[in-house]
């Protein structure tokens, strides 16, 4: 074998191991990104339920709280209050109106309810005449599918959803009577947070193990003092994320401020 031939097959050698490098290079990047995706999608279904429950907290307690258990036990087994704000005008001397508001409690309903779903009604689009629902209690509906066919000015229309749910309750309305815009015809109900998430270990942060920052606290404004509370990520997966990254490309994932009376996500 001269040595040309030999200076060939080192040469093809080392460009089939130089492509490899690369392939497994880039194809390691991008397996990261994917990872990064999909590990920030988890800690925001996180912190989405950490804020919807600190909310939920707030309006239970009158404040926030920084204790993880005590949060966790909230959600499992709280409840909240159902409240009904009533204003009362009474007419003074030369027009003068005096308003009183009165907020009082009708019931409660449980934490977990207030956090995970979300209730809408179904509402007459237009006057009509109604014929016949599409519909029944407990049955999943989707966006763009049949809710209800009135007759309106001669023709008989189909009505469709708009969002998507179970079907709660329906109306009592009947084939034949005359309905009118915005008219009541069902409640519905569908979850607005992701309630496959762990709740034993909601502190945890996805990915790296680490827990979340929480911080609440007291401001003054408009003379008054009122609560805030800040909740993120202490060690981003992303370097793109990182405090230590000169470029500060992107925040650490959180929502919240400690200096405003703000509920805000940076992911949103």
């Amino acid at each position: 074998m001269n040595l040309t031939r030999i200076i060939s097959i080192v040469l093809f050698l080392v460009s089939i191991g130089l492509a490899y490098y690369l392939y497994s290079n880039i194809n390691s990047t991008i397996e990261f990104q994917d990872y990064i995706v999909s590990t920030e999608k988890q800690i925001t279904d996180k912190l989405a339920i950490i804020r919807e429950a600190e909310k939920a907290y707030l309006e239970s307690h009158g404040h926030y709280t920084s204790n993880w258990d005590s949060l966790i036990n909230f959600i499992e087994h709280g409840q909240v209050p159902i409240t009904v704000r009533r204003e009362i005008i009474k007419q003074l001397a030369y027009g003068v109106e005096d308003v009183t508001v009165e907020i009082d409690t009708v019931g409660f309903r449980s934490a977990k309810d207030r956090i995970f779903k979300k209730n809408f009604a179904l509402n007459a689009t237009t006057d009509g005449t109604f014929i016949e629902f599409f519909i029944k209690e407990g049955d999943y509906v989707v966006k763009g599918s049949n809710a209800y066919r009135m007759r309106v000015n001669g023709k008989n229309e189909v009505y469709r959803f708009s969002d998507q749910g179970t079907v709660l309750k329906l109306s009592t309305v009947k084939p034949g009577d005359a309905v009118k815009r915005g008219q009541y015809l069902a409640d519905l109900w569908d979850y607005q947070l992701n309630p496959n998430v762990d709740l034993k270990n909601l502190a945890t942060i996805p990915g790296t193990g680490k827990t979340f920052d929480i911080f609440v606290g007291k401001i003054k404004r408009a003379g008054s003092m009122v609560s805030v509370i800040e909740v993120k990520d202490p060690a981003p997966l992303n370097p793109a994320r990182s405090e230590n990254n000169e470029a500060q490309i992107r925040k650490p994932l959180g929502f919240g401020s400690r200096v405003d009376v703000s509920t805000s996500g940076n992911w949103e």
